[in-house]
């Protein structure tokens, strides 16, 4: 089991976040960059010096593009993953807020395509629900699930389609998980065919802050 970690945190913020990170690096999927919801207006000095960090432990770096369900025109999506590349030497993109409809995977194969021209090898899908079979297609990685432990353990289906693609191109995020359940979420993640899980404790509005006990060691 490999962890996708977004920790939309700043560096200077919680350093100690940043640094326990780094120290476990090599447990990780993927680190997502997100200085400002994106890339930012300018290179952010902190995040270049966690990036090379990062780097330099071995993680692949992932930057934060929000597509808006699609409706982001694809030249400024295109622009942001640009930008993580120049600036933070990303390694690929996570493409954040996609649309999961079927009549959306000809405008997002072609942000992908864009994307892996730009120099992105890997390209992270995250439409928070399972999409339409094509979007797994398309990406290295498909985050199917993004929500709640409860909603995760009583609501959670899948569909028959993804047992025909490799559970390592599945993810699954999941917030709001007690911390003695944080083995559970990742037993349970890839019983349900994600071989990446982001299983964390933090609530609404930015479960994301902190990271998981499954990174920082605490599993059973």
């Amino acid at each position: 089991m490999s962890l996708l970690v977004p920790l939309y945190v700043h560096p200077a913020e919680d350093p100690g976040a940043w640094h326990r990170l780094i120290r476990s690096a090599s447990r990780t999927y993927g680190v997502v960059l997100n200085p400002a919801s994106g890339p930012g207006a300018g290179p952010d000095p902190a995040f270049t010096a966690v990036a090379e960090a990062l780097r330099a432990a071995g993680a692949r770096l992932l930057g934060y593009v929000d597509t808006d369900y699609g409706t982001r025109d694809a030249a400024e999506v295109a622009d942001e993953v640009r930008r993580h590349r120049e600036w933070y030497a990303a390694d690929g993109c996570f493409l954040d807020r996609v649309t999961a409809a079927a009549d959306g995977l000809p405008a997002c194969r072609k942000l992908v395509r864009s994307a892996r021209r730009l120099g992105a090898g890997t390209v992270v899908l995250n439409p928070g629900v399972h999409p339409a079979p094509g979007y797994a297609r398309i990406a290295d990685l498909t985050v199917t699930f993004e929500g709640h432990w409860s909603t995760y353990v009583s609501a959670f289906s899948r569909p028959a389609w993804t047992a025909r693609q490799p559970d390592e191109r599945f993810c699954h995020l999941v917030y709001g998980v007690p911390e003695a359940l944080v083995p559970l979420a990742v037993r349970t993640a890839c019983a349900r065919g994600a071989a990446v899980c982001g299983p964390v404790t933090g609530e609404q509005p930015n479960p994301w802050a902190g990271l998981t006990p499954a990174l920082t060691g605490t599993e059973r």
